[in-house]
């Protein structure tokens, strides 16, 4: 394990934890709502969004998956030591992060009738992010939102199959979004 794997983790993490799983609640409360959210400096490509996201929600007992591009040593060694989050193949994963294009082709499971929330999260590094694009309908929705989405099929269908189905945060810098399951996108 290279030292660089050793930095990068929450200052003081009673207090970046709790605020930042604070505001992962707030933007799957209200999909399509863009916040900011930091305290992780992971390594590269990871953004500072999608590292606090895996500091705040993996430990031990949630599989990640990294696909190629977010498959390296010190990306595997950095969330090992931070969070002891196993890494996973895409059938056995809790999370999944990566960049649109690696995660699309893959499959994730989407869960049970029995147990809906055995499924897999997507976390979505982007470019950026902006309330354009889709437009978003559905619970934490007062009428329409819109986020800017890499597409909207898989989108559309994902919510068809609710309650099972794969939620998704989103991820640019510092920045976070997300798109539960029940979301309906066109």
């Amino acid at each position: 394990m290279q030292t660089q794997a050793l930095t990068g983790g929450f200052a003081d993490a009673p207090i970046e934890a709790a605020t930042a799983f604070r505001t992962i609640m707030q933007v799957m409360a209200r999909p399509g709502e863009i916040a900011s959210i930091g305290g992780a400096v992971p390594p590269a490509p990871l953004s500072v969004a999608a590292g606090t996201l895996l500091l705040t929600l993996c430990d031990p007992d949630t599989p990640v998956h990294l696909p190629p591009g977010h498959d390296s040593q010190a990306i595997r060694d950095w969330i090992t030591f931070h969070t002891g989050a196993p890494l996973a193949d895409p059938d056995g994963a809790a999370f999944a992060l990566g960049t649109w294009d690696a995660l699309a082709p893959q499959t994730f499971p989407l869960g049970t009738p029995e147990y809906p929330d055995r499924s897999t999260t997507l976390i979505v590094e982007l470019p950026a992010l902006a309330p354009e694009g889709a437009t978003l309908r559905g619970p934490g929705i007062r009428d329409t939102a819109r986020l800017s989405l890499p597409e909207t099929e898989r989108f559309a269908r994902n919510a068809a199959l609710f309650p099972l189905g794969n939620d998704f945060f989103f991820t640019a810098g510092p920045h976070i979004a997300a798109l539960p399951r029940s979301t309906r996108v066109s």
